[in-house]
């Protein structure tokens, strides 16, 4: 089977990819600051501590081991950053793409697989779902951070013809127990109340991570020449809505009040064009109320084509 390095690898977001890949028999490496013991033990699982930006270590690794797969997950906001990105993270991504990169494509990986953000994206104007040629125009840090993380790949993927490479721009993960991405969508960022704006029917492209897990488990299985190259959108089947979020939050967690809100009309549009809101660059959770008049909808089509998006936040685990 394959020998998989997964960048970032004991993030919310990487342990779970390292499970099911042991789970399909590959040989796992995960590197990662710090080993949270979810694979500890298994069976062709091994861990190296290293910083992202550890350049040497990541040379010692491409040195000593055969690696098939590349599966780049560190420096995504669920894994290594927090909720903020600030430009010092945005400079420690850079640097870690570069020497990855370079080291990965020319020792002879096979597959090098990219996580990134559907951030990346201009917000559309319609309820058109938004495809993976859409216009791109990235406003927070995390979406700058993430698009300099593809155009580097892709400069470095034109040398290397004969390496599948993917893009995978997800929506905000999130699991029966991590469930900062849902309560996001209905918590105002201003006061931290809990909230619905108008009746709660307004959408919010999201991914259980099994999701994203399983694209990738069919993804490393499947791609066998350079078609399968190219960007997918992966994220759940159907737009969830603050009144599911809501719905789930109550079933499984304690919610306390939620106050109905109005999104307003021109004025407060108005306002929200030309706020300075610092927040709203460096948050990539940041919650914008005049947009939710907009569904939020990814074209994930592409991506279904290779895997089957089982999970929803009505039956996630």
């Amino acid at each position: 089977m394959n020998t998989v390095l997964v960048t970032g690898g004991c993030g919310l977001i990487g342990r779970y990819i390292c499970s099911g890949l042991l789970k399909k028999g590959n040989t796992v490496i995960a590197v990662d600051e710090n080993e949270n013991g979810y694979n500890e033990g298994k069976l062709n699982y091994s861990f190296i501590e290293s910083a992202c930006d550890d350049k040497d270590s990541y040379e010692k690794i491409f040195r000593e081991n055969k690696i098939d797969i590349v599966i780049h997950a560190s420096c995504t906001v669920d894994n290594d950053f927090g909720p903020t990105v600030t430009e010092t993270q945005m400079a420690i991504s850079g640097v870690c793409d570069r020497f990855i990169y370079d080291y990965a494509l020319n020792n002879g990986v096979r597959e090098f697989i990219l996580l990134s953000t559907y951030q990346v994206y201009d917000f559309q104007k319609t309820r058109e779902p938004v495809r993976e040629d859409h216009k791109l125009k990235p406003v927070t840090n995390y979406a700058c951070l993430k698009l300099e993380s593809e155009k580097a790949f892709i400069t470095e993927l034109q040398k290397h013809k004969e390496v599948i490479g993917c893009i995978i721009r997800l929506a905000p993960v999130y699991t029966h127990d991590f469930i900062d991405n849902l309560m996001s969508k209905i918590k105002d960022p201003k006061d931290n109340s809990v909230f619905v704006a108008g009746t709660g029917q307004y959408g919010f492209q999201l991914c259980c991570l099994h999701n994203l897990v399983d694209f990738i488990m069919c993804y490393v299985k499947s791609a066998d020449d350079s078609s399968y190259t190219g960007t997918y959108n992966v994220c759940d089947k159907h737009l969830t809505t603050a009144s599911d979020i809501i719905a789930f939050m109550r079933e499984n967690y304690h919610l306390g009040t939620v106050v109905s809100r109005n999104t307003g009309g021109t004025i407060s549009k108005i306002k929200g064009i030309f706020s300075k809101n610092s927040d709203e660059k460096e948050n990539y959770r940041y919650l914008d109320l005049n947009k939710l008049e907009n569904n939020n909808m990814l074209d994930y089509t592409k991506a279904m084509k290779i895997a089957i998006f089982r999970w929803d936040i009505k039956n996630t685990k």
